[in-house]
């Protein structure tokens, strides 16, 4: 876990809390929340093990505010790719794959950490749900806006079948490592598409 300390470098002047998020970010998306221990965080973050306890109260904290900010920064990236320069809705929608083909191929693309955070909890646990969900009604509304822009019958049933390809494509290029899973993802898709 060596590579984490890049974190903290790279922190330079930014707040302990600001520190231990971009570590905690860092080491539970590459490695798991549950296989990283808050010594692991700390040094990382180089801080100490009180001010964790002190800013976030407890390990549980801080996975939710490392969700929170992973869920913001991926939705304002993925949205404004959506929404980038002039076209009507449904090119609009084509460009969902070609944006995750991208972030597939990042050397720090590790899946989705909503996704691998309820893989790793209990599956009755709420807080962690709740919070997923949040994300993907945040994007599953612009996508729903989209297909109404573009004329499609039914908008809400076209984005959550777009939002369940979106899935099976993270999930695929996690395991495979293969940024083509997203073109395979774009085939079927558009033939969703093709009915609007």
């Amino acid at each position: 876990m060596d590579d984490a300390k890049a974190v903290a470098a790279a922190g330079g002047e930014a707040s302990a809390r600001e520190r231990l998020v971009a570590a905690a970010s860092h080491l539970f998306c590459r490695y798991g929340i549950n296989a990283v221990g808050v010594d692991a965080v700390v040094s990382a973050a180089g801080t100490a093990k009180a001010t964790l306890y002190k800013t976030f109260g407890s390990k549980e904290r801080l996975v939710e505010a490392v969700l929170e900010q992973e869920g913001r920064q991926w939705r304002d990236w993925f949205l404004a790719g959506l929404d980038e320069g002039e076209a009507d809705a449904r090119a609009r929608l084509q460009r969902i794959f070609p944006l995750l083909e991208s972030w597939f191929a990042q050397d720090r693309f590790y899946g989705c950490p909503f996704i691998n955070a309820i893989g790793e909890h209990d599956k009755s646990e709420d807080r962690l749900r709740a919070l997923t969900l949040d994300h993907k009604r945040a994007v599953l509304a612009r996508i729903e806006e989209l297909a109404a822009e573009a004329g499609a019958p039914d908008p809400s049933r076209l984005a959550h079948q777009l939002g369940l390809i979106m899935d099976g494509a993270i999930v695929v290029a996690m395991i495979s490592r293969d940024p083509g899973a997203a073109r395979l993802a774009a085939g079927a898709a558009d033939r969703l598409l093709s009915e609007v």
